[in-house]
């Protein structure tokens, strides 16, 4: 079984899996042998796992119905990586993949049914991560299961048809399909990720609190597009740090100071970063990140580029993946081999971070004032001027910013308020 939340151990590396041909639509003439090519040119950049995504709609057609062929190509693809000594996670509910959505017909137009609410889609839900799981969970290379791809999109705006929940109903939802996973494979890595409204969106249904405590680790998507980048530049202070300040922001969270955090998505997306700028990049992002305590792993987004043969794609979309569509490796997943070279091995052991910035988000578990921490916020400004005068800062919650057991437990010595940052 693979090493879940052992205590000290090597950084993983791994990639989200994009098949070559025919991208994430190959479930539907899914050729083995084209799998396995896939997978040989991931496992030679030293790459240690591969997320994987099943399409939900193709999986589950009908609400009664999980296709057994789709889910026994699902494991014949984690047997393929375990040949390569790859470990597999794998995302459930697609969800919404780079830009396009992908759910089920029994949950829209004439049966539009709320996804995180509705008490029959629930069900299904639940029968299909279960299922999913239970079909792995003998196979010593699955990490676990991821519940969705950035779910979260679906819930609130600026998706144009969100399906409008409570944070209550939020944290009530993930409960429910990480408890069908652990049903399926009890003991594995089990796991909720969002995009980084959950993070930057004032009132937004999912929450830090719930990527911070709900699930066996914590995940977070970096994704410099989100102004980041046109606001700071491509080689500016807070573009570099954005995955480590994401991984802080989680930290600030946590109830037990040793959960870990996955960086589980990660890129070089252009123009922001240009192609020739993408090596650089991706070797300062995944030592900022690993400057941080407790990461269980770097998962970069994307193994291979979409081919140009698929249309309608945002631009950026074609030219993510460490390898070309022809698995011809590019500068970034050059760049990205020689950093799992140079950790093999290698523990790391970052200095603690003894200044910790004050975040007050209004109430802790809801979280209603959050546009701070996005680019362009105070909060998220403060921070990077600080790593900018090579301070390291961590984050810390308003309401415990004077206590001296939860700043001792995290090495914390000294908190600075936002303004006084400034």
């Amino acid at each position: 079984m693979p090493d879940a939340l052992p205590a000290a151990r090597p950084p993983r590396f791994g990639a989200n899996y994009t098949p070559t041909r025919g991208w994430f639509h190959h479930w539907l003439d899914f050729d083995l042998d084209e799998v396995r090519a896939d997978l040989d040119s991931v496992a030679a950049l030293g790459l240690d796992h591969v997320r994987v995504f099943p399409l939900w709609p193709l999986f589950q057609p009908n609400r009664t119905l999980i296709r057994p062929r789709a889910v026994e190509q699902l494991v014949q693809l984690a047997d393929a990586a375990a040949e390569r000594g790859l470990d597999v996670n794998v995302d459930g509910l697609q969800g919404h993949l780079s830009s396009f959505d992908f759910l089920p017909a029994w949950t829209r137009t004439w049966h539009r049914r709320n996804l995180f609410t509705d008490p029959d889609v629930v069900s299904g839900q639940e029968e299909y991560l279960r299922t999913l799981a239970a079909a792995l969970a003998d196979r010593p290379n699955f990490l676990g299961m991821t519940v969705g791809n950035e779910i979260n999109q679906f819930s609130d705006g600026p998706h144009p048809d969100p399906d409008r929940i409570t944070h209550e109903q939020a944290a009530h939802w993930l409960e429910r399909m990480l408890a069908a996973c652990e049903r399926g494979a009890p003991g594995r890595l089990h796991l909720h990720a969002e995009y980084d409204a959950a993070w930057y969106r004032d009132r937004h249904p999912f929450t830090p609190a719930q990527a911070a405590r709900i699930g066996s680790v914590t995940a977070v998507h970096s994704w410099v597009f989100n102004g980041t980048a046109q606001r700071h530049g491509r080689t500016g202070v807070p573009t570099e740090h954005h995955a480590a300040y994401l991984i802080e922001l989680a930290r600030a969270w946590h109830t037990d100071p040793g959960r870990p955090v996955w960086l589980q998505e990660v890129g070089a997306p252009a123009p922001h970063i240009p192609a020739e700028h993408a090596a650089h990049f991706t070797e300062a992002t995944v030592a900022h990140a690993l400057d941080c305590a407790h990461v269980w792993g770097v998962t970069w987004w994307c193994s291979h580029d979409v081919s140009r043969d698929l249309a309608d794609f945002p631009e950026l979309e074609y030219s993510l993946g460490l390898l070309t569509d022809r698995r011809a490796v590019k500068p970034a997943g050059a760049a990205l081999a020689r950093t799992v070279a140079a950790w093999r091995g290698r523990t790391p052991s970052p200095a603690p971070r003894t200044t910790a910035l004050v975040l007050d988000t209004g109430d802790t578990v809801a979280s209603p004032h959050r546009a701070q921490c996005g680019p362009g916020g105070a909060f998220f400004e403060a921070w990077h001027r600080l790593t900018a005068d090579g301070v390291r800062p961590a984050v810390v919650l308003a309401e415990h910013a004077h206590d001296a057991g939860h700043l001792a437990a995290r090495g914390i010595t000294t908190v600075v308020d936002p303004v006084e940052a400034g």
